[in-house]
C-alpha cells in the first residue's frame, strides 16, 4: 500500500468548526472528511472532462 502524503493547512476558523460537524454527523474525523471532499470534487471533474471530451468525438466536422 502507497505510504499517505502529509501536508500542512492552514485554515479559517469558522470553516473548521463547520467541517468538524459536519465530520462527526458523518462518523468520519476532519481529516477523513476533507479527503472524502476532495475525492468527490476530483471525481466530478474528471467525469465533466470525460463527458466533454466524449462529446467531442461524435461531433465530426
Amino acid at each position: 500500500m502507497a505510504q499517505r502524503k502529509k501536508f500542512l493547512l492552514r485554515i479559517d476558523p469558522t470553516l473548521w468548526e463547520e467541517l468538524n460537524r459536519w465530520a462527526s454527523a458523518d462518523l468520519r474525523s476532519v481529516n477523513g472528511q476533507i479527503e472524502f471532499i476532495l475525492k468527490q470534487a476530483v471525481n466530478r471533474e474528471l467525469m465533466k472532462t470525460h463527458d466533454s471530451e466524449g462529446r467531442g468525438n461524435n461531433n465530426p466536422e
